[in-house]
């Protein structure tokens, strides 16, 4: 039934049925539900194909788990009379039926491939494990695997190993890895394995009072070098595989084991095969006859004869004779018997040489006397469950698995160097120098470079010549931003491990211009740093030096995923870097800081597989339930949290979330067994990936999260969440939130700062109302967070900082620009509390005019947000509005194209109708071409017209002079510094020269600053005069119709 889901969702994914059932000729359909259901399946599927008997099959099952009971020949019965009313179903299941085909051929199957417990699920022939075929994880397995497979595919295809004409099947089929059994034994990963390289020790086999006083590894290097092997012919060559058959000769089930494999052997010439007996008690003189003719015909007789001999000696048919003592009645044609029955005589040396055999077995391999197993090149199959049968194809399977592990490349290497050895000192090297291998295994693939030379293209930097070294070889395009993040730490690893070190360069042939537009440094070091009195360094940092004098930079930090950090320390503006400005001898320094760890997460709804959009999650302690919280976007059902390191609880939060869902399923946490709560522990600074599923309660499954109940009173969906906020006066308090002014903006660098605080300014110069002000924490300098208390203490307003982590599936934007443009509208809906019902943007280089209330009541007209178009009275800019022509006349079909330097959202509206997942999904498509969303924070909307709609705002909202005539001016309700690209004037002149209020909001501003720093209020921050100085030459591409 949950492969139904796949077929009715036409998912990429070709779904066969195997059945097995009862294969016995004399069970009919009349006596065997099994049997029934095959027979009624391959008689619907003859007569209406195999899509109809695949829905009338899943409701044949969903009959049976809505009457919750198994399934039975009644419901087979009533969902074939329902398709079937004509037609007696007797007759279908009857024992001289027509449709009984491939009964036979499923249990075969099954039993061929050696699966285990029913039932199980293939994809492209790996089966899924007990977990993945769970209701609640195998849809996601699926997705997954089909992920997994698809970057083969591509590159199968991309390198022509893959054509149009090849069958796709045959083509997976013929994979390395594909194994012609799939024994769960056999192919588990944790398995046992020996280390015989160890020196032997100086016992003799024979001597098992010795041998027993050696250790494990000691006992194993003995073992393997005094073992005695069969083989499928005399010949000397070099076998990969060497297998020792743990068994019990005087018991059935251990012949059988022997017996499968010298039948395997007889098939295969590179693989060899040993015995290692272990009776049900310790050997005594006399007694294991079965396994004393076994050794002495492997210490007397070639090869062949003793595999000849010990074959008939295993057959169950030949049992009589050895135990009525007529074993010479089997011996072989050329069998030197005389050898032969000497060493049979020769109790004291079997009944040691077996009790040496049994004291290993049982104290190093771990396997209880009389039990089987195998070990393959020290590789331990087992202990074999005494019903469980291994036969000669889960020997070709052990062997075909062994040699794909390290066998067959060790012994083509150890053939290649034309060692000096004997037969049997070739394959002990070839079983011992493997089996380290696979006790040492690697996930990756080792793969050898092959190069023509490396006279001019390559950098090579050798390691200590007196100490063993590594061979690092890089190959790296140098012009990438790869190269960059790779070099420094080759640098490091080449001083930590001591590495002779070999770079290629592989560089494209023509470039149209330099791919590389930054330095770049990766902080990491070789070795912990201690000062001169052992104290610690002060700890890793980025050093740049040499850099050009007239250049303008701009710092910029590239955290791990998982990281949220923040410039807590400097003086100096990050984003407007020129050093020929600087005070000669002066080090520009800044000091970032760690604040959080992000806790990630994705959550589903178990039942409808589909995200519980709205849901909120909080993380907290069990004295502190509540610290940070945070909502489920519809887009993966992705959800991140702050957190530090320690013990932390996931809970959903109390209200409507709590009243409609519950949690039933969680991965990734830390949670102890029988305890109700999740527990996620963060004790790394690597990512933390959660994921939890959640279900309706039983009376609420009608309910809508986002639905308007919950809205008044506490605990509701609207609640306020803090997940990430901080900072300020939070509003709420004292006032009612419905008549809060909510404004959102976002600055980087002094001069957007300075605009910014102008900005604040002339809002509340023109309202009555309450404001709180929303900053994006990410980009603000320590200057300007400093400085927001004390200007929310003299102007009364409140502010809180928000910070939202670009998450890792989101196409990712280098350019710090194009990051700030897309968190004004990728992460509306994320980044504020539920409880903000509107939020307004203002661009940092506005002013305004009117109170900013007028805005924030407007009514959108079922929009969920509104923009202001762009200005066309300024004919003289007719040449530049890019929208009036090409593939933006086109798509916005006469409808207006909008600026984003400021829009009111009904956040309610937005998040109701998923505008937010709608946008990051259209992004996610256009952003991968580099030539798409130019202007991405008003682009985007724009392109969502049509899916997303807009209300324009009157022209009156925002009035630019680049693109406005002069009479529009007197109504403008806000004047937005936009940049001219005729004139390029600078930023803060056309303040001057257009705004008349705007120096007096600046001075006003400077005088508050003034007085912190004399010491009225402590505060960090001074006072910004050389932004004046240098501002003609900053950046200002905050703006889109000018220097981008």
């Amino acid at each position: 039934m949950l492969a139904d889901l796949f077929y009715r969702n036409q998912a990429p994914v070709r779904i066969g049925l195997v059945f097995v059932v009862n294969d016995e000729k004399d069970v009919e359909g009349q006596d065997d539900v099994g049997v029934a259901l095959i027979r009624a399946y391959n008689f619907i599927q003859q007569d209406q194909g195999s899509d109809k008997a695949f829905l009338w099959l899943n409701s044949v099952y969903g009959l049976a788990r809505n009457k919750d009971s198994l399934l039975d020949m009644d419901h087979i019965k009533e969902k074939f009379r329902r398709k079937y009313p004509g037609d007696d179903i007797a007759d279908v299941i009857a024992a001289d039926t027509d449709y009984d085909d491939k009964r036979r051929a499923g249990k075969q199957f099954y039993q061929r491939t050696g699966l285990g417990p029913l039932p199980q699920v293939l994809m492209n022939g790996v089966p899924f494990t007990e977990e993945e075929i769970s209701p609640d994880n195998f849809e996601e397995s699926v997705v997954s695997k089909i992920l997994g497979i698809t970057p083969e595919l591509q590159r199968a295809v991309y390198m022509g190993e893959l054509t149009n004409s090849m069958n796709l099947l045959e083509w997976l089929m013929d994979r390395p890895n594909v194994m012609p059994r799939l024994n769960p034994r056999v192919l588990s990963t944790k398995k046992k394995t020996l280390d015989l390289t160890t020196q032997p020790g100086i016992a003799p086999l024979a001597d098992s009072a010795a041998f027993s006083r050696l250790s494990s590894n000691q006992m194993a290097a003995t073992l393997a070098n005094g073992m005695k092997y069969l083989t499928k012919k005399d010949e000397v060559v070099t076998r990969a595989v060497t297998m020792w058959v743990v068994c019990d000769m005087e018991a059935a089930e251990g012949r059988q084991l022997l017996y499968d494999a010298i039948k395997h052997m007889k098939s295969s010439n590179t693989v060899r095969i040993g015995v290692l007996h272990n009776p049900t008690s310790a050997p005594q003189d006399g007694a294991q006859t079965f396994a004393r003719a076994v050794q002495a015909a492997l210490d007397t007789q070639t090869m062949t004869l003793a595999k000849n001999f010990i074959t008939k000696l295993a057959k169950e048919e030949n049992i009589p004779l050895v135990e009525g003592g007529k074993l010479a009645d089997l011996y072989v044609n050329g069998m030197d018997t005389t050898k032969f029955e000497a060493a049979l005589k020769d109790q004291k040396k079997l009944t040691g040489l077996l009790t040496s055999h049994w004291t290993f077995v049982k104290n190093t391999l771990k396997v209880r006397p009389g039990q089987r197993a195998v070990v393959a090149n020290g590789m331990v199959v087992g202990p074999l469950d005494s019903s469980e049968t291994f036969d000669p194809n889960d020997f070709g399977l052990l062997e075909k698995f062994v040699k794909s592990l390290a066998a067959d490349n060790v012994a083509q290497k150890i053939k290649d160097m034309e060692l000096n050895l004997k037969n049997d000192g070739l394959n002990d090297l070839v079983m011992k120098a493997s089996g380290l291998l696979i006790a040492n295994q690697r996930s990756d693939s080792r793969r050898e470079v092959t190069y023509s030379s490396d006279q001019h293209s390559a950098v090579k930097i050798p390691g200590d010549p007196n100490e063993a070294a590594f061979d690092i070889l890089a190959v790296v395009d140098p012009t990438t931003r790869d190269a960059q993040r790779l070099a420094p730490i080759l640098m490091v690893l080449q001083q930590a491990v001591n590495a002779n070190l070999k770079v290629f360069m592989n560089s494209r042939e023509k470039l149209s211009e330099m791919p590389l537009k930054s330095f770049y440094r990766y902080v990491l070091e070789a070795e912990v740093g201690f000062m001169v009195n052992t104290s610690f360094s002060p700890g890793p940092s980025a050093k740049f030096v040499d850099m050009p004098d007239s250049t303008l930079f701009t710092l910029n930090m590239k955290p791990p995923e998982s990281w949220l950090i923040e410039s807590v320390r400097t003086p100096y503006d990050l984003d407007n870097i020129r050093l020929e400005d600087v005070v000669p001898g002066t080090t520009i320094n800044a000091e970032y800081e760690l604040e959080y760890l992000l806790l990630e997460g994705h959550c589903y709804d178990a039942m409808s597989g589909q995200p519980p959009r709205g849901l909120q999650f909080t993380l907290g302690t069990h004295n502190t339930p509540v610290m940070v919280d945070t909502i489920v976007m519809a887009n993966l059902g992705y959800f991140q949290l702050k957190a530090n390191p320690g013990a932390w609880l996931l809970r959903m939060r109390a209200g409507r979330s709590e009243e409609i869902y519950q949690i039933t399923n969680h991965d990734g946490t830390d949670t102890p067994a029988g305890s109700d709560d999740v527990t996620v522990i963060m004790d790394s600074f690597k990512s933390k990936i959660i994921k939890i599923k959640v279900n309706k309660r039983p009376d609420k499954l009608q309910e809508d999260l986002l639905s308007d109940e919950g809205e008044s009173g506490g605990g509701g969906i609207w609640d306020s969440i803090s997940s990430f906020t901080g900072g300020g006066k939070k509003s709420g308090d004292d006032t009612d939130e419905e008549d809060v002014i909510n404004i959102f903006s976002v600055a980087s660098g002094h001069l957007y700062e300075r605009l910014l605080r102008i900005m604040m300014l002339s809002v509340l110069k023109h309202t009555k109302t309450p404001v709180k002000f929303w900053f994006l924490k990410n980009y603000l300098s320590p200057a300007v967070k400093d400085f927001l208390p004390h200007m929310a203490k003299e102007y009364g307003f409140d502010y809180e900082l928000v910070q939202y982590k670009w998450p890792r599936w989101l196409h990712q934007q280098t350019e710090k620009q194009r990051i700030i443009w897309g968190y004004k509208i990728l992460f509306l809906d994320v980044l504020f509390p539920l409880s903000v019902k509107k939020i307004i943007f203002v661009d940092a280089d506005q002013i305004v005019r009117t109170d900013i209330k007028e805005l924030r009541d407007l009514d959108l007209g079922g929009a969920p947000y509104g923009y202001t178009p762009f200005c066309d009275s300024r004919r003289e800019m007719n040449g530049f509005r890019f929208w009036k022509s090409g593939y933006w006349a086109s798509h916005l079909g006469g409808r207006k194209y909008h600026i984003s330097a400021l829009y009111v959202v009904d956040l309610k509206k937005f998040r109701r109708i998923a505008a937010g997942d709608r946008l990051r999904g259209q992004y996610q498509g256009l952003s991968q071409d580099p030539n798409s969303l130019s202007n991405l924070d008003q682009d985007l909307p724009n392109n969502m017209i049509h899916q997303v709609a807009i209300k324009s705002l009157p022209q009156e909202w925002l009035w630019c002079e680049t693109w406005c005539d002069d009479a529009s001016k007197r109504t403008a309700k806000t004047i937005d510094l936009c940049n001219n690209p005729l004139t390029k004037e600078p930023k803060l002149e056309a303040a001057v020269r257009i705004v008349p209020e705007w120096t007096d909001y600046d001075n006003e501003i400077k005088t508050l600053q003034q007085r912190l720093t004399n010491g009225e209020t402590s505060a960090s921050t001074q006072p910004e005069e050389e932004t004046l100085q240098s501002e003609g030459s900053q950046r200002h591409n905050h703006d889109h119709d000018g220097e981008l």
